[in-house]
C-alpha cells in the first residue's frame, strides 16, 4: 500500500530508468515528461508533431540541472496503429523499459464525429484503441525492465455515467459523451490488464491515475508549450478552488509510475478529488465491472489485432 506521505516535489532517485510517455509535447505529458528526467531518469517523449517535440524537448533539457536526467523524442500518433506500431518497434530496440505512461488523447472533441484513416472514432482510436496496442507492443521491453504501465483516467466517469455499449458511438455521438466514454474505456482497461498481467505471471504491473481539473490557465507560462490566452487565464482563475495546474495534475500520474509502494490495479487521483496531493482513490464503479471490461478488451484485442504476449513476457529476464 503506497504511504501517505509521499512528495511529489521530491521524487525517488531515477537513474538508470527508461520511460516513455505519450502526448508529451504539452499539458501533463510535458510535465511529467520534466518531472522524470528531473529526478534523473531517461524519457522518450513522444507526440505527432515533430516540430512541437523538439520545441517541448529543448524546454525540457533547459530546465534540467546539470548532468541530471535525458530526454530523446520519438514520432507516436496514437490514432493510426501503423505509427503505434513503427514507434514501439524502435523503442523496443531500446528495452528495458521501466515505465510506460499512456498520456496522450483528445481532451476537446468534434462536435460532429470523426473517423481516423483506419475506420476508427477518433476520440476512441486516440483515446484507447492506440494504447491498448501500443501497451501490447511494449509488454516485453516492459517486462524486461520489471515495469509499469499507468492509464490516463479522468475524474468525469464518476460524474457521468456513460456505459461504452455503443463503443465507438456509431449511433449516439456527442463530444462529452466520446470523451467521458474513452475514459471509462481506459480505466476499465487499465485495470483488467492489472488482472490479466497477475493471471500470466507477467512481471509488468498496470495503474491508473487522473489528473483531477487541471487547466492550462492556471499552468505557468512556457514559450511553445503552455501559452494561453488572458482570457483563458481570467476564466480558470476564477475557478481557483476547484482547479490545479497542469504541473500539479502530473502527480498523481508520476506516482502511479514511480512510487515503490505503489501495487497494480490502484488507482491514483487528487486528494481533493478536483485538486490536491496525489493519492490513492476509488476509480467509478462501471469502470470496475468485469463484464465491462471484458467486453472493451475483447473489441480492442480484435480491432486492433493485438493480443499482447503474456507467454512470451512472463519468460523475460530482467536487464539493466
Amino acid at each position: 500500500m503506497a504511504r501517505d506521505d509521499w512528495n511529489p516535489r521530491k521524487l525517488p532517485d531515477l537513474s538508470g530508468k527508461r520511460y516513455l510517455v505519450t502526448g508529451s509535447n504539452a499539458g501533463l505529458g510535458y510535465f511529467a515528461s520534466l518531472q522524470l528526467a528531473s529526478a534523473g531518469a531517461h524519457v522518450i517523449m513522444t507526440g505527432r508533431s515533430p516540430q512541437r517535440l523538439a520545441t517541448a524537448r529543448a524546454s525540457v533539457e533547459r530546465a534540467l540541472p546539470d548532468g541530471v536526467g535525458s530526454v530523446e523524442t520519438l514520432l507516436l500518433d496514437t490514432s493510426n496503429l501503423g505509427s503505434v506500431r513503427a514507434a514501439a518497434a524502435t523503442a523496443r530496440g531500446r528495452k528495458p523499459l521501466h515505465g510506460l505512461l499512456l498520456n496522450a488523447g483528445v481532451v476537446h472533441p468534434p462536435r460532429q464525429r470523426r473517423t481516423t484513416p483506419d475506420g476508427h472514432e477518433m476520440i476512441f482510436a486516440t483515446n484507447v484503441l492506440g494504447h491498448y496496442a501500443l501497451a501490447g507492443e511494449l509488454l516485453i521491453a516492459l517486462a524486461a525492465g520489471r515495469g509499469r504501465m499507468v492509464w490516463v483516467g479522468s475524474v468525469s466517469t464518476s460524474i457521468w455515467k456513460y456505459e461504452p455499449t455503443d463503443i465507438e458511438l456509431v449511433d449516439d455521438y456527442s463530444p462529452w459523451r466520446a470523451y467521458v466514454q474513452s475514459k471509462v474505456a481506459t480505466t476499465s482497461l487499465g485495470l483488467e490488464a492489472d488482472d490479466r498481467l497477475r493471471a500470466a505471471s507477467v512481471p509488468v504491473s498496470s495503474l491508473v491515475a487522473h489528473p483531477g481539473y487541471s487547466t492550462s490557465g492556471r499552468t505557468r507560462d512556457i514559450a511553445g508549450i503552455n501559452e494561453p490566452t488572458r482570457m483563458t487565464r481570467f476564466t480558470d482563475n476564477l475557478q481557483a478552488a476547484v482547479t490545479q495546474s497542469k504541473e500539479r495534475g502530473a502527480w498523481p500520474l508520476i506516482r502511479a509510475l514511480v512510487d515503490p509502494d505503489a501495487t497494480g490495479g490502484e488507482f491514483y487521483g487528487p486528494a481533493g478529488v478536483l485538486r490536491g496531493g496525489p493519492r490513492v482513490a476509488t476509480p467509478a464503479a462501471v469502470t470496475r465491472d468485469p463484464e465491462v471490461a471484458a467486453r472493451l478488451w475483447s473489441y480492442c484485442e480484435q480491432t486492433t489485432r493485438t493480443p499482447w504476449p503474456y507467454l512470451k513476457a512472463s519468460r523475460t529476464r530482467a536487464k539493466g
